[in-house]
């Protein structure tokens, strides 16, 4: 039994569907991807394939838990998958539009020391399926706005589980119908799968988590540093650009007396030019295992100004959904078990 109707390719529904004519792969998969219907819901397909096809499949997502914010514009969800275990999906809402935010892993293996992901650990990649009914969930949640954007900032590496980044990007850039230009994948910097991307040919959008543009401090916030560190980051973010046209952006989340002091702000101008990247300031969020707290607003705003003093293209975060625990680095699917 395959956990998920959207884990199979238009090939392999052929090969599910070889006794059907073969109109019924395109209604099926118009069905699963234009409808985002599950397949016994699917009302072009006859009454007996879809009892077939219901017996063979089953939802990747049981809804575990619905918080909505108070100004009800952000919309998380508590997932449990077959096996039991955990993720999350945030959807925010806009007046006419929505992102969604979703997981490609359960758990985060990077241990990132600020992120409650990265506090929890990691449990298992995501499959491709899995991956893609958030977006279907999201979609039905958002109307009557239509799901805009998608962002790879939930839980987990999405580097790390590439072959399901892949496969989910050209299903939901082809069969889902977001411009690729709306998407955007986050890693802490894997750099060998960060340039093997660039040369996907996708118009993607990559942001990498810098949080510092010091290698002994970032290796204390990011590990993964000692393995990739900021020299060979900018080397990738270059060859980014030069491949697919795009810059990088990198996301630092400010974080009180840590990396939000005057020298930060002139290493990470050095770091950004040489990269031509974009900066990001995220205010650092609340999360249980991290004491520290975000940097004030008025320091975020100064460490702005200054950095475009410097020549350097950079833009604050709003952040939304903090009062649920939606916002950037505080997803664990860690509630009531």
């Amino acid at each position: 039994m395959s956990s998920s109707p959207w884990d199979l390719n238009k090939e392999e529904i052929a090969d599910l569907l070889s006794s059907e004519p073969r109109y019924r792969i395109d209604q099926l998969w118009h069905g699963l991807h234009h409808e985002g219907q599950p397949p016994e819901t699917i009302s072009s397909l006859p009454i007996k394939l879809r009892s077939k096809l219901a017996e063979h499949f089953q939802p990747a997502l049981t809804e575990v838990q619905r918080q909505t914010s108070a100004d009800g514009n952000t919309i998380k969800w508590l997932w449990e998958l077959p096996d039991g275990a955990r993720i999350e999906t945030v959807l925010m809402l806009y007046a006419e539009r929505a992102t969604v935010c979703i997981s490609s892993q359960a758990g985060c293996a990077m241990a990132c020391d600020f992120c409650a992901t990265g506090q929890a650990g990691f449990t298992r990649h995501l499959t491709t399926g899995e991956i893609l009914e958030q977006v279907v969930q999201a979609r039905a949640a958002a109307q009557p706005r239509r799901l805009s954007n998608v962002v790879y900032m939930g839980m987990g590496e999405p580097m790390a589980n590439y072959g399901p980044l892949i496969s989910s990007l050209h299903r939901i850039i082809d069969d889902f119908e977001i411009g690729a230009r709306r998407i955007t994948v986050s890693t802490v910097g894997l750099v060998p799968q960060m340039n093997r991307f660039a040369e996907e040919g996708l118009q993607v959008g990559l942001a990498v988590s810098l949080h510092s543009a010091n290698d002994a401090e970032r290796t204390e916030m990011v590990p993964i540093n000692k393995r990739h560190p900021i020299s060979a980051l900018i080397e990738a973010s270059q060859n980014f650009r030069a491949k697919t046209g795009r810059r990088v952006s990198f996301e630092w989340a400010m974080i009180d007396g840590v990396n939000d002091k005057d020298s930060d702000i002139a290493e990470l101008a050095k770091v950004a030019k040489a990269a031509s990247a974009h900066v990001n300031l995220i205010p650092l969020n609340p999360t249980p295992g991290y004491p520290t707290v975000g940097t004030p607003p008025e320091r975020i705003a100064a460490f702005a100004k200054a950095l475009g003093d410097h020549g350097v293209n950079v833009t604050v975060r709003a952040n939304r959904g903090t009062d649920i625990d939606a916002a950037c680095g505080q997803l664990s699917a860690a509630n009531e078990r």
